[in-house]
């Protein structure tokens, strides 16, 4: 086939990475992620060859095609990575972007590895990415590299309901799960599981409800649980709760905005500045989250809110005095370059990898609290486990039990009501009589798993000497779990 090879132009790419050159020294995310990893297994009594084989990337596939494009071709590279087969399926999300590498897959693989162990979801971990900026492709050319990167995979079995199951990520969503689910179904005719091979759907072909925002909600919901905790705040000085903190988001994504609204909304949390990458906004007195997401929707852009000053650099949004501090960008944000200009106590990751290995230990020894990611941001696949499990089981949560359960409650509240001889307050009336529907298990089994992960993990902390910090009793915890599957396993006896 003749083909030009024809690059499409890259006038945003070129600028992004012109930006991100002046941030200053940084290590790549694979190094970050290794060297965190070779701290934690420091501490741990782990046989030298079967640490070796945990940290090690089992598979890792690149693929290139082409696609036309007017009358040229441009030539797509694309990646899969699988870190650990200790449990399968791997899970892990694809991304779409002009920065992604082999190597920044095999270290995100690497972190969901960590991730589905630290939060007990029965996964191994994968990760996935076309190196595209998607704003440059018209909807019509960004289904056909998707339907062709998803063949690519399912012919070298790196896909499938129980081989591999990809999820979303940065530059995708339900629009490209539901073009590969759809190919792997035209692949597998007749099979009965194809729903299963894709998570992060739209509800109408085997999506769950809650998946959406999912990540953002278990942002919540970690924060939340890290600063019920009275004594853990007392060396940064702060208060335990929610209620009245500043908080700085970079990123007003899928993540960054459900975490501002549901912090916002649910825990009276004060948002004072949100980030993105053509600049930034500040109000002390909070911004309204539902109000600049609608202006986000109509303009594009964070910029211009009312009532809201504009930073023209986003990266200043980072060194402002805050409580907390969440990036949901970019790795590499905070590194030796800039973190003597944070000023923030607490720094919740809700993005993979934001601060450095080298930023991440002078922040430590300044004291400051990270809630890190590997814990923080698995409401995705959290929630993408409870979405697998329904397909496999093809039955919707709540729909044999909530019948049953109202007619419970409506029972019980006769009884008491008729035994006491007074009405029940109605808010408790309402809550007995809500409905338990997929929504309402879905937060329910992520607010659970959010809540016990922190709790082992500080337990961690408190019961070992040499682990000093929440980043290391994670990683001793997630490794411990893997180290245990493979010696269940007989393979390191």
């Amino acid at each position: 086939m003749a083909s030009s090879q024809a690059q499409p132009p890259r006038k945003r790419a070129k600028s992004k990475k012109a930006k991100r050159s002046t941030l200053g020294p940084t290590t790549s995310l694979h190094e970050n992620v290794s060297l965190q990893f070779d701290r934690a297994a420091e501490s741990l009594r782990i046989h030298p060859g079967l640490i070796r084989q945990i940290k090690a990337c089992n598979n890792a596939y690149s693929v290139q095609f082409p696609i036309r494009r007017g009358k040229d071709y441009v030539l797509i590279e694309g990646f899969r990575a699988e870190h650990s087969h200790h449990l399968k399926p791997v899970k892990g999300g694809i991304r779409y972007s002009d920065t992604v590498s082999i190597d920044e897959v095999m270290a995100l693989a690497a972190l969901m590895t960590y991730k589905c162990a630290l939060v007990d979801v029965p996964f191994g971990g994968s990760k996935g990415g076309v190196r595209i900026n998607p704003r440059e492709f018209s909807t019509r050319e960004l289904e056909r590299i998707t339907r062709r990167y998803a063949s690519e995979l399912i012919k070298k079995d790196f896909l499938g309901p129980h081989v591999n199951v990809p999820a979303p990520d940065m530059g995708t969503g339900e629009r490209e799960m539901a073009w590969i689910v759809d190919t792997y179904d035209a692949f597998h005719p007749g099979h009965p599981d194809t729903q299963a091979a894709v998570t992060g759907k739209p509800f109408l072909h085997g999506g769950i409800l809650g998946r959406r925002e999912a990540t953002g909600r278990g942002v919540q919901f970690g924060i939340r649980e890290a600063l019920s905790h009275p004594g853990d705040l007392e060396k940064i000085g702060l208060r335990a709760g929610l209620a009245g903190k500043r908080i700085v988001i970079q990123g007003f994504g899928n993540v960054g905005y459900h975490a501002a609204k549901f912090l916002q909304q649910e825990d009276d949390a004060r948002i004072t500045t949100i980030a993105e990458f053509d600049g930034a906004i500040h109000d002390p007195d909070g911004i309204d989250v539902a109000r600049l997401h609608r202006h986000f929707q109509r303009t594009g852009s964070i910029l211009g809110f009312p009532g809201a000053k504009t930073l023209k650099d986003s990266t200043e949004a980072l060194y402002l005095d805050c409580d907390i501090l969440i990036p949901a960008a970019l790795e590499n944000q905070i590194h030796m370059g800039n973190v003597r200009r944070v000023r923030a106590r607490v720094i919740a990751e809700a993005a993979n990898g934001p601060v450095t290995a080298a930023a991440d230990e002078y922040l430590r020894q300044r004291g400051v609290m990270i809630i890190p990611d590997i814990y923080l941001n698995a409401g995705g696949v959290t929630v993408s486990y409870f979405e697998w499990s329904k397909n496999l089981t093809h039955m919707h949560y709540g729909r044999m039990s909530r019948h049953l359960e109202n007619l419970e409650a409506e029972t019980f509240i006769h009884q008491v009501e008729a035994l006491t001889g007074k009405k029940l307050d109605p808010n408790a009336r309402e809550t007995l009589l809500r409905s338990h529907d997929e929504l309402a298990l879905v937060n329910s089994g992520l607010e659970d798993t959010m809540r016990s992960a922190y709790r082992e993990i500080r337990a961690v902390l408190k019961r070992r000497r040499k682990v000093d910090d929440l980043r290391m009793a994670s990683y001793v915890l997630a490794l411990e779990r893997i180290s245990n599957s493979y010696l269940d396993l007989g393979i390191f006896p």
